[in-house]
């Protein structure tokens, strides 16, 4: 029953959109948190605190889901535990440092574009890690065209500047650069450990260290309503199940049905932040640098060499 679902396209096309709304839908989601908590701009303890409690029961949720389908989720050796523990500072820790203080200067809308560099870096990056996987004129095109769209998306009313900062969108790249660097990190991991293990304790230990950092930096979030409570529970499950199901969906489906999925985080998330936050969408440079980063991704997922593994897409 369960082979099925995860097998039949109907159910498989709807699982994977859900999966990309879910991830798109935590651009608006962690706006709307600062908002509800109190977080200011320049409040970056307070930034990783609400980040890590996010994390830390994402971490916790997806184990017990795991355990719940009778995986092993403590025979860890050491070796695994090591490669576990840099995992979640790197992919969970730092990337969101990155991600929750660029979000925090920038707009969901031009975060929603410019983190789909992630799977730009994620090809280039194996080009040198991988020789199987290497660069082809298809997907140097579409890393061309995705990093045009980033341009486009940054450029000033007039045309001519830059409209960016770096502790805003520049640190958005950055985030993206971190992820795209750990997946393939976590890909090694996962030959040896299974992928739902390995990212709910890389979820819940990276959650405890940005907790940890909030906490010392003297990081206080507001008052915890029924509101932000349900907001922040959303966000841990968001992170939880929308892995859950793309870890089936993966064991199931070859990976260049799956991979083509990804140019819909974008479209959801510039969707959703104009809907949810009322960020306007209507410049030109919205919507030239979506369609060009949605057609990099085409590009470097269209089916024709295998596509390596995605553990993760690159979402936030």
């Amino acid at each position: 029953m369960a082979s099925t679902l995860f097998t039949r396209r109907s159910s498989v096309f709807a699982l994977a959109t859900l999966c990309c709304l879910l991830w798109g839908s935590a651009y608006p989601a962690i706006k709307a948190g600062y908002a509800m908590l109190g977080v200011a701009p320049s409040d970056t303890a307070a930034q990783m605190l609400f980040a890590g409690w996010r994390f830390l029961l994402a971490g916790v949720i997806l184990l017990a889901v795991t355990a719940a389908l009778k995986k092993p989720i403590f025979n860890l050796t050491l070796p695994q535990m090591r490669q576990t523990v840099l995992l979640g500072l790197s992919q969970t820790t730092l990337q969101y440092v990155f991600f929750y203080i660029g979000l925090a200067h920038a707009t969901g809308v031009k975060s929603s574009i410019m983190n789909a560099t992630g799977t730009f870096f994620s090809v280039v990056l194996a080009h040198f890690l991988y020789t199987n996987d290497r660069l082809t004129h298809r997907k140097v095109w579409g890393c061309v065209v995705g990093f045009a769209g980033v341009l486009v998306v940054n450029l000033g009313r007039g045309g001519l500047t830059l409209d960016m900062t770096l502790l805003g969108e520049g640190f958005v790249i950055a985030a993206a650069f971190v992820l795209a660097a750990g997946s393939i990190y976590g890909k090694r991991v996962s030959r040896t450990l299974d992928p739902m293990v390995m990212t709910g304790w890389q979820l819940l230990i990276g959650g405890a260290v940005l907790v940890a950092i909030g906490l010392i930096g003297g990081g206080h979030l507001g008052a915890m309503d029924l509101g932000s409570g349900v907001l922040l529970l959303y966000m841990a499950l968001l992170s939880a199940f929308a892995f859950a199901i793309w870890s089936l969906l993966l064991k199931h489906n070859p990976v260049g049905l799956l991979a083509a999925f990804n140019f819909l985080i974008p479209v959801f998330g510039v969707a959703l932040s104009s809907l949810f936050l009322g960020e306007s969408v209507m410049r030109w440079t919205y919507g030239a640098s979506l369609v060009l980063v949605c057609v990099g991704i085409w590009l470097v997922t269209r089916p024709g060499r295998p596509v390596p593994a995605i553990e993760r897409p690159a979402g936030p």
